[in-house]
């Protein structure tokens, strides 16, 4: 009896435990709308401005183009210096090139790591680890006084030169060594077995099964040495050109500031990685989500 009637004065009394995850919603929420908003606020800014003219982003730089404007857009193409062909070009040299060499360079390393074991792996890896953590702009004098020793100061070989080191190679290590565990041996086996050598399975076989990782590679790399300003700032100079991101210093000046052509510039700025990311979307997906799917 006892039991009984212990039974309802449970059930009316039920436990608030599973109340809590709703309460803490809305401050989810909350927090991650307020993340979006930090995110999304300079692209905003950056989007309305480089359809306004001076007078009316000085009045209030967080209103819609109303009406819209592109003369920020054809001062900018039009300008004598040619600042945007210029830094456009030079960009795209610098990021074909350093990436055309990463992607290889990674994936046969990492193609290498993935079928060695011991110390000496780690050692890489711990070394390629370093490369990651290691600030940028900690390197950055090093790395000049070597370009200098070389004698490929303020030139194009020498930034491209500089991107084969550091984080850059270090991420395209990691994505592809993850990538790589997936691989069955015996596909490996099979083609030792067949008499291909290790370049020819590294080519033929392994980077057509790494795809994914190669555009995820790829779009990262590009996105990171495309809005790269120190090493373009220091390594190439004034005097050699501008990449895209350097030649913004140009729009400011002394005494006073041209917001309207420093935005416009900034958005042609951003076209080319924006259609570089649509034209790769689905391999980039596709290399996000398929750790997860494996």
């Amino acid at each position: 009896m006892t039991l009984l009637q212990n039974r309802p004065a449970a059930a009316a009394h039920p436990d608030p435990a599973p109340s809590r995850p709703r309460r803490r919603e809305p401050f989810r929420v909350l927090i991650a709308a307020a993340v979006t908003l930090l995110f999304v606020a300079p692209i905003y800014l950056m989007l309305v401005n480089a359809f306004k003219s001076q007078e009316e982003i000085l009045r209030n730089p967080v209103s819609l183009p109303l009406p819209p404007t592109t003369g920020n857009l054809v001062q900018a193409l039009t300008r004598p210096d040619h600042l945007i062909l210029i830094g456009l070009r030079n960009s795209l040299i610098v990021v074909v090139c350093s990436v055309a060499l990463l992607v290889p360079l990674g994936s046969a390393l990492s193609f290498w790591l993935s079928r060695r074991g011991g110390r000496l792996k780690a050692l890489i890896l711990f070394v390629l680890a370093a490369g990651l953590m290691i600030p940028p702009q900690v390197t950055l004098l090093p790395t000049i006084r070597i370009l200098t020793w070389l004698g490929l100061d303020h030139s194009y070989p020498g930034l491209i030169l500089s991107n084969l080191g550091g984080g850059y190679l270090s991420f395209a290590v990691f994505v592809y060594v993850g990538f790589l565990r997936s691989v069955p041996d015996d596909i490996v086996q099979a083609a030792r077995l067949d008499g291909a050598s290790g370049l020819r399975i590294w080519w033929q076989i392994v980077m057509p099964l790494v795809r994914p990782a190669t555009a995820t590679v790829v779009i990262f790399l590009s996105l990171w040495i495309w809005n790269d300003f120190l090493n373009p700032l220091f390594i190439l100079g004034p005097l050699q050109g501008q990449t895209i991101t350097t030649g913004l210093y140009l729009t400011i000046g002394q005494y006073s500031v041209d917001y309207g052509q420093l935005f416009g510039i900034m958005f042609l700025a951003g076209v080319l990685p924006v259609i570089g990311y649509l034209t790769v979307q689905k391999q980039f997906v596709a290399g996000l989500t398929a750790g997860s799917a494996k």
